[in-house]
């Protein structure tokens, strides 16, 4: 009788556990379909984020982490491409545990460096192939589109440039203008070269020379539409979006124009995010990426000011956006996109 009991008490017991085990896995199914960072094993302790995107959308994405793990954050700004250096030069003693940026060129630098580590299945997972790079080292967690903001008292509907590369032609010569030295326009030039090659990528760079006006910053190319010092400019969506959602008064004369039909102009450029090999909190670093492209991070790109697309976790974007899916977008992957080259064309041809 006794072992009978026994046996029995190791039954209930086996059984009870298969339930609880069961239990656990079913809730972290239902938080890991949430893209939520409790669904990761416990993270605690702290990590360093080397940051190139807004501040501020950073800044939320950071608030509502820390409050939801308990992990702290600590935030150093910069530019792309200053940080995708600083990262090169410091190796595998970078202090950094996450990178952050607004354009793909940045990530591929690190990435072909051999600095960052695998992003994690789960998180792979909720971003589209699109939106990732092919290598999946690195993921994507917003994106912004190419467009051409133009005076619609300067410009009439139908002397709209049909491509990109139309603004290499005569006919628009002193009539645009671009920021160059930005890591923007960068990404620009270097989806253009991925797409076109490096002969048709010299010779549209030759063109813009002879044509284009130079400002610093997108927002000033902008200003510069709006208080009629030139006709147009290549910049992203955002900044239009952005002006229009405050006061609207450096944009008020301005339309964005989308290129559509997978024209080098309509290139949609990914910002990344990537865990560092050097990271001294690894699985916090991963929780953090995956809790960005998770639901509650893409849904800050859908109900706040920063106007960047969402791409992950079949998050819909802001509503006062083109929606993702009518860009008509170009393919390209963001892994192949090079910074190096890009700098070095743009240099041959007088622009930085």
């Amino acid at each position: 009788m006794k072992i009978r009991a026994k046996a029995l008490a190791g039954i209930a017991l086996a059984a009870t556990t298969a339930l609880s085990l069961a239990a656990c896995g079913n809730g972290a199914a239902s938080s890991a379909a949430t893209g939520s960072a409790s669904a990761d094993a416990k993270v605690a302790g702290e990590i360093t984020v080397y940051n190139a995107q807004h501040d501020t959308l950073t800044k939320e994405w950071v608030d509502a982490f820390t409050k939801e793990t308990g992990v702290k954050v600590t935030v150093r700004q910069g530019s792309d491409t200053e940080l995708s250096n600083q990262i090169v030069q410091e190796g595998a003693a970078s202090p950094a545990d996450v990178f952050l940026t607004e354009n793909s060129p940045a990530m591929a630098q690190v990435e072909n460096a051999g600095l960052f580590a695998d992003i994690d299945k789960a998180t792979v997972d909720q971003v589209p192939a699109e939106y990732r790079p092919s290598t999946n080292k690195w993921t994507g967690i917003a994106a912004r589109s190419t467009v051409l903001v133009y005076d619609k008292n300067k410009i009439s509907d139908d002397k709209l440039p049909k491509s990109m590369l139309d603004l290499a032609k005569p006919e628009w010569k002193g009539k645009w203008a671009a920021s160059p030295t930005g890591a923007d326009f960068q990404a620009i030039v270097s989806a253009l070269l991925e797409l076109k090659g490096e002969a048709a990528t010299t010779e549209w760079l030759k063109g813009m020379k002879d044509n284009f006006k130079a400002y610093k910053g997108n927002s000033t190319a902008m200003k510069a539409v709006n208080a009629g010092e030139v006709d147009a400019a290549l910049i992203y969506h955002y900044y239009y979006f952005g002006d229009q959602a405050k006061t609207g008064e450096n944009s008020k004369n301005v339309t964005p124009y989308f290129f559509k039909n997978q024209d080098p102009g309509a290139f949609l450029s990914v910002s990344g995010g990537g865990v560092l090999k050097s990271s001294k909190n690894a699985a916090a670093a991963q929780a953090f990426i995956k809790f960005i492209t998770g639901k509650q991070g893409q849904e800050v790109l859908k109900n706040g000011t920063s106007f960047e697309y969402a791409v992950a976790s079949k998050v819909d974007s802001n509503a006062k956006l083109v929606p993702i899916k009518d860009l008509q977008a170009p393919t390209v992957d963001p892994a192949k996109l090079n910074s190096a080259k890009v700098t070095d064309l743009m240099t041959k041809a007088g622009l930085l």
